[in-house]
């Protein structure tokens, strides 16, 4: 396994570009199923989770074809013929959210058999709200040894459907799923993130008919095909989070380009009450922090879109492990997010956990100390954490870092942080999709 080594060695000066986001484009990927013509995804992530599904695409027939173009990393993909609708374990268990291909292969084919994707790191996350929604829009399903099997004979038909609670992935599953089901399709208690907006208004680009976007209520007007086009994916809040967190950590000014301020206005405002400067530009945002000066401690609370983001809790509690004062932090999203504290205590923070809430007293320095990344958002707090620790922070198992950050210590070593790889044999487990 790879390692990341940081030595804590003072503020950071530079620009950082956003890369697409990891959320969006694995759902676009999956998009392309719905359609026999090409569709071409730019400002397109290099990932593990990006490769994960260009497999499995690959597996159902469809040609994918990664490019650089003028505008950046390009990926186009070829579903002219399905040629399986078989998801195996062995791919799917690689990430969740490749479960969500079986809706897209349902409506496109008529029939899909997928592997359950398994169990995940940070929490219970069951696809029984997929399952019903797709039966609701006349799908059979039997569940049998672990796998999905899905049949629609006469197609998909529309329904009204009501969420429990608002589930982003079966938000995307039934959106996709319902673009190519006869007659109209609602949506209600739907999530709004912006991932999901990105994902809607290109299957309108493709020919889709759907009205709400950005509400909780989508109504989808079924359509017999869809066309190819091309797209290019939103911006990735969360990475752009995560480096406007290491720019308020270590100190100095940071500019983060290719994004939008308004993606990550909760955290923005949470930045500035704890004594950070965030300056909107036209591509983003610039993050300032004199050195010199300790943050106040802030509370926080997770909430759905447009609240604060339960994918930022991690970095944002690293960012207050040297604030000054108490600030407690609530996870309203997730039951099991909090297995980065443990790390970061590692490293002389002071953190307590009660069920979902953790109370952080600042202290004046952390030192750096071997820690293990746990999940995606966990490793790059640690990351964050190492920025500013006395000596070297050695990060293990960064896998999971390299399912959602591209060029993390290029990105960050261009600012002046001193940051390296250490490499170590390939490894492919579960993943937890965030």
């Amino acid at each position: 396994m790879d390692s990341i080594t940081v030595h804590g060695n003072g503020p950071l000066h530079g620009s950082i570009p956003v890369s697409g986001a990891k959320n969006s484009a694995i759902k676009l990927m999956a998009a392309a199923i719905l359609t026999d013509q090409k569709l071409l995804l730019t400002n397109m992530p290099r990932l593990a989770d990006t490769k994960f599904l260009g497999r499995l695409l690959q597996q159902f027939g469809i040609a994918v074809d990664e490019s650089d173009g003028h505008d950046g990393q390009q990926t186009l993909f070829d579903a002219r013929e399905i040629t399986s609708t078989f998801a195996p374990y062995d791919l799917v268990r690689q990430m969740r959210a490749s479960f969500n291909v079986l809706g897209p292969l349902l409506a496109r084919t008529g029939h899909a058999k997928v592997s359950l994707p398994g169990g995940c790191t940070i929490g219970a996350r069951p696809v029984d709200l997929h399952i019903d929604a797709l039966t609701r829009l006349g799908a059979v399903i039997e569940l049998e040894e672990g796998y999905v099997s899905a049949t629609a004979p006469k197609g998909l038909i529309g329904a009204e459907i009501e969420f429990p609670f608002v589930s982003v992935g079966a938000t995307e599953h039934t959106l996709m799923a319902a673009t190519l089901a006869r007659g109209t399709t609602v949506l209600k208690r739907a999530a709004r993130e912006p991932e999901i907006g990105d994902l809607a208004r290109c299957l309108v680009m493709m020919g889709a008919k759907i009205e709400g976007i950005d509400t909780d209520t989508l109504v989808i007007e079924g359509v017999s095909s869809l066309n190819g086009g091309e797209w290019s994916v939103i911006p990735d809040r969360i990475e752009m989070g995560s480096y406007a967190c290491a720019a308020a950590m270590a100190g100095g000014e940071v500019r983060l380009t290719k994004s939008r301020a308004e993606l990550i206005t909760a955290l923005s405002d949470k930045m500035i009450e704890a004594g950070v400067d965030i300056i909107p530009t036209e591509d983003g945002v610039i993050v300032k922090r004199d050195p010199a000066l300790r943050l106040k401690a802030v509370n926080v609370a997770t909430e759905v879109y447009p609240g604060f983001a339960t994918d930022l809790q991690a970095q944002f509690m690293t960012l207050m492990t040297t604030a000054e004062g108490t600030s407690v932090i609530h996870e309203n999203i997730f039951e099991n997010r909090f297995m980065h504290a443990p790390e970061l205590a590692r490293l002389g923070a002071e953190i307590s956990v009660h069920a979902g809430e953790a109370h952080v007293t600042g202290v004046e320095k952390l030192k750096g100390a071997p820690v293990m990344a746990t999940d995606l958002r966990a490793s790059v707090s640690l990351v964050i954490a190492g920025l500013v620790a006395e000596g070297e922070t050695n990060i293990g198992r960064v896998y999971h870092l390299d399912r959602g950050f591209e060029r993390l210590e290029e990105k960050l070593g261009a600012c002046g942080a001193d940051i390296r790889r250490i490499k170590g044999p390939p490894v492919e487990g579960p993943g937890d999709d965030h």
